[in-house]
């Protein structure tokens, strides 16, 4: 096609666009995005084309969210992952789409397009993916919620002598929700440690104590204790069975052990295609819990951070040039870090003043969960004023834990 056929097929295209109406603001969780698609028409398979149109305006949705939600170099460094692993199942990431207009201009079939992008489910898969960071400012969080739904005769706990195998659809539900907003939770699924293997021992499910000692041996900053729970109400549902649930949810401050967020919230549902109906009581529940508590934990944890932090950061190890170029660009993907100052800069190392929008040990998790191409960084030494990073052959586990980050300070003197 010439580049004035172009020109006027691109015309037609954005004049589609304008029978419809604008963009609505983002959501937390949903994105909606105006797009276009053009597919030649093959013979006079018209449906075919129109179908193909569509496909291609809703990947180009699906693309237009994974730039949002990621950070521009992060974006460009993993155009193959949204070409491989997104765009192929791109509908999936769409909850809704109307076609606002189409035609056709000469062997071309033409789309103006509104979808809904689950931008929150895109972050997770991302998230999954080592793509998505948690946000390094946000506190790490354990989660200790057990859970009884109408058939269970007793509560289902992980981290006590439960004998039933344990699964929470609302420590899922909560999860989720964080992991959209770029929290870190810890210890889930199978990363669940078993808590006697760090000597402690739970009084009750619900022993406050026992968790902020098992939370702090996670390196959490966190920990939400919790209880979720329906039965089957008095009161039938325009005639079905309905099921009434109740969430309560307290967090603790690891460091100091008291409470800075807690909620209880009820909730009331019947059973539909997809769930049974004290499962969607649970859900609805724990929707206005977590709210509640986002709520409450922006007021508490907020001043924390936006707490600056200067610090000097030490950097060896082999191969030392080569590397630290890598490492300098990572540095510049973190949004967090305010001004870098060289103090020294060698042939195998580098001693550098940093300004970082929170903790040494927050710095710490954030580069940590970098990746290198043929090699990885440890923390030699952390203190509250001295990061020391060295080079290594291999790569980065993504995962922050003693092996790899001293305690803080801070750690030390809370213990």
């Amino acid at each position: 096609m010439g580049i004035r056929k172009q020109a006027v097929v691109w015309a037609a295209i954005f004049a589609i666009l304008f029978l419809g109406p604008g963009g609505a603001a983002a959501t937390s969780d949903e994105i909606q995005i105006l797009t276009t698609g053009v597919q030649s028409i093959a013979g006079e398979k018209i449906p075919e084309a129109r179908q193909a149109a569509v496909s291609e305006a809703l990947k180009q949705a699906v693309t237009q969210a994974f730039a949002q939600v990621v950070p521009p170099r992060t974006f460009a460094d993993n155009l193959e992952f949204l070409y491989s692993r997104i765009l192929p199942s791109a509908e999936d990431y769409i909850s809704t789409f109307r076609v606002l207009g189409e035609a056709t201009y000469e062997d071309s079939y033409l789309v103006g397009v509104e979808s809904r992008v689950q931008s929150g489910l895109l972050a997770q898969v991302l998230a999954k993916a080592g793509i998505f960071d948690a946000d390094a400012d946000q506190p790490r969080i354990l989660l200790l919620i057990a859970e009884q739904t109408a058939s269970d005769l007793l509560p289902k706990y992980w981290w006590g002598n439960n004998p039933e195998p344990y699964h929470s659809h609302a420590e899922i539900q909560i999860a989720n929700q964080m992991t959209q907003n770029r929290f870190n939770v810890v210890a889930l699924g199978e990363n669940r440690p078993d808590p006697k293997d760090y000597g402690i021992q739970f009084k009750s499910i619900y022993d406050t104590g026992a968790a902020v000692d098992l939370a702090q041996e996670l390196d959490a900053d966190l920990v939400v204790l919790g209880r979720a729970g329906a039965t089957e109400s008095g009161n039938p549902m325009e005639d079905e069975k309905g099921f009434d649930a109740v969430v309560r949810l307290n967090v603790l401050d690891v460091t100091t052990g008291k409470s800075v967020a807690d909620c209880e919230h009820q909730a009331a549902a019947k059973a539909d295609a997809d769930q049974p109906g004290d499962v969607r009581a649970i859900v609805r529940a724990v929707d206005l819990a977590y709210a509640d508590l986002s709520a409450q934990l922006d007021q508490s944890w907020a001043p924390k951070k936006r707490e600056q932090a200067r610090f000097t950061v030490s950097i060896h190890g082999n191969q030392f040039l080569p590397r630290f170029i890598a490492l300098e660009k990572r540095f510049a993907e973190m949004t967090e870090i305010q001004n870098v100052v060289p103090r020294e800069i060698g042939s195998d190392q580098a001693v550098l003043e940093m300004v970082y929008e929170g903790s040494t040990e927050q710095f710490a998790r954030h580069i940590m969960r970098k990746t290198f191409d043929g090699f990885g960084i440890e923390i030699a030494e952390l203190t509250e004023t001295d990061v020391r990073i060295r080079f290594i052959d291999g790569t980065n586990t993504g995962e922050v834990g003693e092996s790899t980050i001293p305690q803080s300070d801070n750690e030390k003197t809370r213990q």
